[in-house]
C-alpha cells in the first residue's frame, strides 16, 4: 500500500507551481518542506524579475523554459489578479565596444523566440529615462516585474484547493528505493519520526536538491552545488523616483551573474543587484557586507549618474543554486526522471536558478510531461 502517489521534495516557486499542476492530475500529492512556510529561501530572495529569456544559450531548458513560463506566468497574473508591472527593461552599453555585444544579444534572443527587442539610439533612450546614461541600449518590452510572495501564495491555494497535503517544517532524513516507489522518512515539525510510501517523488528541493539526490543513491559529481550569493542594496528615496523600469548592463560572457543592475518593486521601490560572490562551503550566509557599497556605487555609477555613495543601503542577500563551478561556463537546469540510473519515478530538478521563478509554470508542465 502506498500512501501517496507523488511526494514533492521543496515548497519553494518551483515546488508550488510543480504541485498546482500535477494536483490537476493526480491524487494523493504531497509536499514536504524544511521551513515553516513556502518561499522562504531562494524564491523569496532574488530580483522577482519576470525575464523574458534573452541571454541563454540555445536549445537550452533555461531559454524553453523562460520563454513559455513569461506567457504562463503573465496569463497567470491576470486570470489570479497577483500584482505585476510590465515595464519593460533596458540592457544599457556603457562604452561604444559593448554596443557591438548589444546586437550579439538580439540575435541570441531571437533564436530563443524572442523576437520584440528594438535596439535604441541614445534619444530614443532619454525618452524613456531620461536620467541614464549610456552609448546604446536593447529594449525589451516583455520584461517585468511580480510580487512573487502573492504568486506563491496563489500556487499554494490552487494546490490546496485540489487536495494537496503540504507538511511544513519537516526535515527530510532518508529516502530509500522500494518495490514499485519510494519509503521517506522525515522528522515532523514536533521532532518525531514520521515515514511514508509514495510511488513517485519530485526533488524540488533547491539548494539542498543535490543532498536529497545522493540519499537515493545518486551520487553524480557533476551534478553538486555551488553556492553563490546574490547580494542587493536599495536606492534611498527620492532618487528612486528617478528610473521607471528595469536597467541591466551588459553580462558577464560565462554568465556568473548578469551583471549588478536596477529593479524596481511593486511598490516602486529601486534596488541594485545581485553581484557574484561563491560561498566556500556551500554555507548559508545572507548578511550584506556594508563594505560592498562601494562596489554597487562604482559598477551602478557608469550609467546612474545621479547616484552618490550615501544613496545606498545595505537591502538583502539571496544564494544560487549552481551546477556551473566558478570560472566555468553557463549550465543548463537539470531536470529529469531518472529512469537510466535505476530510479523510475523520480525526477530530479538541480541547478535551478534564474530564471527559475519565470520558468516555474512551464518547468510544472515540464514534470508533469515527464510522468504522464
Amino acid at each position: 500500500m502506498f500512501d501517496s502517489n507523488i511526494a514533492i521534495i521543496g515548497a519553494g516557486v518551483v515546488g508550488l507551481a510543480i504541485a498546482a499542476k500535477l494536483s490537476e492530475d493526480y491524487t494523493d500529492v504531497f509536499v514536504i518542506e524544511r521551513n515553516k512556510s513556502f518561499g522562504q529561501e531562494t524564491s523569496s530572495r532574488n530580483s522577482e524579475v519576470i525575464h523574458a529569456g534573452i541571454y541563454y544559450p540555445k536549445n537550452s531548458l533555461k531559454a524553453k523554459l523562460c520563454v513559455e513560463g513569461k506567457y504562463l506566468l503573465y496569463n497567470f497574473c491576470k486570470e489570479y489578479e497577483v500584482p505585476y508591472n510590465n515595464c519593460g527593461k533596458l540592457i544599457v552599453a556603457t562604452s561604444t565596444e559593448e554596443v557591438m555585444l548589444l546586437e550579439e544579444l538580439k540575435k541570441k534572443a531571437f533564436h530563443n523566440g524572442v523576437k520584440d527587442l528594438r535596439l535604441l539610439n541614445e534619444g530614443e533612450i532619454k525618452e524613456l529615462e531620461p536620467n541614464i546614461d549610456c552609448y546604446g541600449a536593447l529594449f525589451s518590452p516583455s520584461t517585468g516585474v511580480i510580487d512573487s510572495h502573492f504568486f506563491m501564495k496563489q500556487l499554494e491555494t490552487n494546490a490546496i484547493n485540489q487536495g494537496v497535503q503540504f507538511s511544513y517544517g519537516a526535515e527530510l532524513i532518508e529516502v530509500n528505493k522500494i518495490e514499485n516507489g519510494y519509503e521517506i522518512l522525515l522528522k515532523d515539525s514536533d521532532g518525531k519520526d514520521f515515514s511514508f510510501k509514495t510511488k513517485k517523488v519530485v526533488n524540488a528541493a533547491g539548494l539542498e536538491s543535490d543532498k536529497v539526490s545522493g540519499m537515493v543513491g545518486m551520487d553524480n559529481e557533476s551534478l553538486k552545488l555551488s553556492f553563490c550569493k546574490g547580494n542587493y542594496f536599495r536606492v534611498n528615496p527620492p532618487k528612486n523616483k528617478l528610473l521607471n523600469r528595469l536597467v541591466y548592463p551588459v553580462p558577464n560572457p560565462n554568465m556568473e551573474g548578469i551583471g549588478i543592475h536596477v529593479t524596481i518593486d511593486m511598490g516602486g521601490g529601486v534596488k541594485l543587484g545581485p553581484d557574484v560572490e561563491w560561498m566556500p562551503d556551500n554555507i548559508y550566509d545572507y548578511s550584506v557586507n556594508k563594505l560592498q557599497q562601494k562596489a554597487f556605487y562604482e559598477s551602478a555609477k557608469k550609467f546612474l549618474p545621479f547616484l552618490e555613495l550615501n544613496d545606498l543601503v545595505p537591502e538583502m542577500a539571496g544564494i544560487r543554486p549552481k551546477i556551473q563551478k566558478q570560472g566555468e561556463a553557463i549550465q543548463d537546469f537539470y531536470v529529469q526522471e531518472e529512469l537510466k540510473k535505476g530510479f523510475p519515478g523520480f525526477v530530479n530538478l538541480i541547478g535551478i536558478e534564474s530564471p527559475g521563478l519565470t520558468s516555474s509554470l512551464a518547468i510544472g508542465e515540464y514534470v508533469n510531461n515527464i510522468l504522464l
